[in-house]
This record gives structure tokens, sequence and C-alpha cells, in this order.
């Protein structure tokens, strides 16, 4: 039986943390960012987990993470 091919482009933006959980990077820190306060700046630094229900999108791209 051959491989599964991974999608590249999804294995970049996507970790799986050891608790099984997908983590992400959050949106809007990469430009215009004078206009953001320093707190909403470094809010946005954290990352953030997947929810459950865009994870049918995401896991299928992903079959050996």
């Amino acid at each position: 039986m051959s491989k599964i091919k991974t999608i590249r482009s999804v294995y970049k933006r996507f970790k799986k943390n050891p608790s099984g959980l997908v983590k992400r990077k959050r949106a809007n820190l990469r430009h215009l960012l004078f206009k953001k306060s320093s707190k909403r700046k470094r809010h946005l630094r954290q990352k953030a987990v997947v929810l459950r229900c865009d994870l049918v999108h995401i896991l299928p791209c992903l079959p050996y993470i």
C-alpha cells in the first residue's frame, strides 16, 4: 500500500501539542500594526487551539501528525 501524501502548506501552519490538540497561529499580526494596541498584539502572538468543527478539514491533510 502506498503512502498518503501530507499537504505541506497545512503541515507548516498547524502543529499538534502533547495533549493531542492542534495549535494554530492567530490572524491579524502581519501588517497595519501601528493602529493596534500593544496589548492586542501581545495576545495575538499566543497560539490558539483549532476548534473541533474545523479539525474535520485539517486532519485529512495531515495523515501522519
